[in-house]
């Protein structure tokens, strides 16, 4: 059953979901110049609504990847679309500062989290083979947001002002997610309600408490954290860093335009060397050298190099993510596999949340960006190490087949 050619529409819709959420949370940077000139509100008072996001997108992922698994991705993945829509037209209309950044910050980005954690867990149960690269395919297409909404929200507000702008976007979030998120179905295996996953499967035999308190989730958690926040600070701060060191601002927003495209790459590479070596040789293996990728933006002065770091850091941090949720998968029962990918998301997402705060704070004290990226290297070999602790449950034997 798992391997019906329907779990491809199933990727394809992962896919399409994830990228027009992410875009149309992103596309705040987009508008952020544009809102602060007609409301007068501060460019630090909007830009906080991203940080409300992380940490709405954070403390909400368990929750719906918890329903997930009782309910079924649609209705989660359906309500996730209809209430991003509904919170980017509202956002459009806020009268004060305040009530934009709740209603963009928690509203947006809890509807966001609605996307993830239950399209991954969704994914993972439609494959038996060719698991890890499925799942980089949904993640290369929530990779494509920069590419794709970003510029669709830059050429609707040289057109228009943010409000209707912002508004046409919400639009287009529920011309496409409503339809998309129809077409998610439950796993073959769930069809027929947690029961049918039978344990005799070869999937470990424990309660969600128990995983939950297992060393393997908690490693999934602790090396997801450390992970991104190895990545968050070069991420959000590199542009600024290449403006230091004489770079123009137009060549230097490009650095970002070279990881992205190679993060496309990354995903498909690591997806397929997954699904060749093993989820976590290969996710320790990255996680190592996106320490040392991280590093070698100390070392760069000139735009050719930090192209050639951003296109290099880009492959291997982006393609490190969607390995989480297939060593997940590999260790966890499907039945819970929405709380186990959802609590992932979450360590992820508050490891984000450093990047912007620690960075901001290194540049003010030393007047140099240096300590970020070795601070970030540190981190990462952090992850490495306890990557590196991480040991698989003993499955249980299938019995024999009676003669």
């Amino acid at each position: 059953m798992t391997n019906s050619a329907y779990r491809w529409v199933i990727v394809a819709a992962g896919g399409l979901l994830g990228c027009v959420a992410i875009g149309g949370m992103f596309s705040l940077p987009v508008f952020l110049q544009p809102m602060a000139r007609d409301t007068g509100w501060s460019v630090t008072g909007i830009s906080s609504a991203m940080t409300v996001g992380f940490l709405a997108m954070a403390f909400t992922s368990m929750a719906w990847g918890t329903l997930s698994d009782r309910l079924g991705p649609l209705p989660v993945v359906l309500t996730g679309s209809v209430v991003l829509a509904a919170s980017l037209a509202l956002a459009s209309q806020a009268p004060s500062l305040l009530v934009f950044q709740f209603v963009f910050g928690v509203m947006v980005g809890a509807a966001t989290a609605a996307i993830f954690a239950p399209m991954m867990a969704c994914v993972t149960g439609w494959f038996d083979t060719h698991r890890s690269l499925a799942v980089s395919l949904v993640s290369a297409g929530m990779g494509m947001a920069p590419l794709t909404m970003s510029p669709l929200a830059a050429w609707l507000v040289s057109y228009h002002d943010w409000r209707s702008s912002m508004l046409i976007v919400a639009a287009v979030v529920a011309a496409i997610m409503i339809p998309a998120s129809l077409l998610v179905r439950r796993p073959p295996a769930l069809e027929g309600g947690q029961s049918s996953a039978a344990v005799g499967s070869g999937e470990p035999e424990m309660s969600l408490p128990q995983a939950l308190r297992s060393p393997q989730f908690i490693i999934l958690l602790a090396t997801n954290f450390f992970c991104c926040a190895t990545h968050s600070g070069p991420i959000i701060h590199t542009v600024s860093y290449a403006i230091t060191c004489g770079i123009p601002m137009i060549a230097a927003v490009t650095i970002y335009s070279v990881e992205g495209l190679a993060g496309m790459g990354g995903r498909i590479a690591f997806g397929l060397l997954g699904d060749r070596f093993g989820a976590k040789r290969v996710l320790v293996l990255g996680l190592l050298a996106q320490a040392f990728g991280a590093l070698g933006y100390v070392f760069v002065r000139e735009l050719a190099a930090f192209y050639a770091v951003a296109a290099l850091f880009g492959f291997i941090y982006a393609g490190t993510m969607p390995l989480y949720s297939v060593l997940a998968r590999e260790n966890f029962p499907l039945r819970m596999m929405g709380t186990v990918i959802g609590g992932t998301a979450m360590a992820g997402s508050l490891g984000m949340a450093t990047g912007p705060l620690a960075g901001g704070l290194i540049y003010d004290t030393f007047a140099s960006y240096t300590w970020l990226y070795v601070g970030s290297w540190a981190v990462g070999l952090g992850a490495f190490l306890i990557a590196l602790t991480f040991r698989p449950f003993a499955m249980p034997r299938t019995a024999p087949a009676p003669a």
